[in-house]
């Protein structure tokens, strides 16, 4: 056997033991010590912190979304934040139908409504007053969009930094959509004010444990569905389209087939993604659909490692935990260290993390080979 296939299996069993003490550590120890630990013990998380890592976790799977497009199919999209902001618009909506009668104006519609003079619920909000309604249209909402839109773009033969570039006037245009008063989505502000989710009060420090757990055990879920993705044959159908579409296409592969899979099915981990954010944070608004917000999300499957999927994870929670230390800090200078971050990775951590630790273990199993 040689060398190379040893250590390709190896990795491969380092990766499931790394994956089974991340699913330790992050669905029982933490959730554990926090339930049964009194504030202010040294096992014992702050709230916010638990917060936090909730969020952490969405980012996570959008960025792990993202990978499995960009790493494995060399679709680099620059707008997967519409996907996240839809999935969080459509848990938003079942939020604020959920305090109806305790808000300001104590009035059937949400403030917002009331303060715009709408006298009645718009035709698309039936239906969210029900919990899997809303949260079933959170995967089916982004999925159909990002189904007709790549359907087009496909079947068109768009692709490199064309297709990058649509899908940044993408998330342009709804961006300035969901900012208008009239779409009756809130406008400028969005909604927010949330109270409770299933019967659940938000501000309880056991419910944010609970979606903080929730989110940790998707992102686990959506590690191993991408993970048996790439490894099937349709994962080897993917890399050979990024790497010679044309040459797949005279092999007798519809390339357009599998890119439109993969391509809907990374929306909807992201819809999915921002529906378990939304609770978390209290608020979703147009500002979600920036497309700063998409490049950031490029930028944390970069740091991580792309074509790697636990790398995506990683540097979403690399430079996400560095943006809430600078913003907090320094917040003038986090936008300069973003970029710092991304020329650095760029030039030199091409594989970003995860490719440097790959690099520096089999260089010390080198000098330990060279020795013996």
């Amino acid at each position: 056997m040689r060398l190379k296939e040893i250590l390709g299996r190896m990795h491969s069993r380092r990766g499931w033991a790394v994956f089974g003490g991340a699913a330790l550590v992050f669905l029982v120890l933490l959730p554990l010590s926090n339930s049964l630990m009194t504030p202010g013990s040294a096992l014992h998380l702050p709230d916010h912190l638990v917060s936090l890592l909730g969020k952490f976790c969405c980012f996570a799977i959008t960025a792990v979304a993202l990978d499995l497009i960009w790493g494995f199919a060399g679709i680099l999209s620059l707008g997967h934040g519409v996907f996240f902001a839809l999935g969080g618009y459509a848990m938003g909506m079942y939020l604020m139908l959920g305090i109806r009668g305790q808000g300001v104006y104590r009035s059937n519609l949400p403030d917002f409504m009331v303060f715009l003079d709408w006298k009645e619920l718009p035709w698309f909000w039936h239906g969210f007053d029900n919990f899997f309604f809303a949260l079933l249209a959170a995967l089916w909402v982004p999925g159909l969009l990002a189904y007709a839109f790549g359907y087009f773009a496909f079947r068109s033969r768009i692709r490199g930094v064309y297709f990058s570039i649509i899908t940044q006037a993408l998330t342009y245009a709804l961006m300035l959509l969901f900012f208008r008063n009239d779409t009756g989505l809130g406008g400028n502000n969005g909604l927010t004010d949330f109270k409770q989710i299933y019967g659940y009060p938000l501000r309880l420090p056991s419910t944010q444990l609970a979606l903080y757990a929730i989110s940790a055990g998707v992102l686990l879920t959506t590690y191993v569905l991408c993970r048996y993705i790439v490894t099937a044959k349709v994962g080897r159908v993917l890399r050979a389209v990024r790497d010679e579409e044309n040459r797949v296409m005279f092999c007798g592969y519809d390339p357009r087939a599998y890119k439109l899979f993969v391509w809907t099915f990374s929306a909807v981990l992201c819809g999915l993604a921002g529906a378990l954010y939304v609770p978390q944070v209290g608020i979703i608004n147009p500002s979600e659909l920036q497309p700063s917000n998409s490049i950031e999300m490029a930028i944390w499957t970069a740091v991580g490692g792309r074509g790697t999927l636990v790398g995506a994870a990683l540097g979403a929670f690399i430079v996400n935990g560095t943006k809430s230390w600078f913003t907090g800090a320094l917040p003038e200078a986090w936008l300069y260290v973003l970029g710092a971050m991304f020329i650095l990775v760029t030039l030199f951590l091409p594989q970003g993390v995860i490719g440097l630790g790959t690099r520096l273990m089999a260089q010390a199993k080198s000098r330990r080979a060279g020795a013996t």
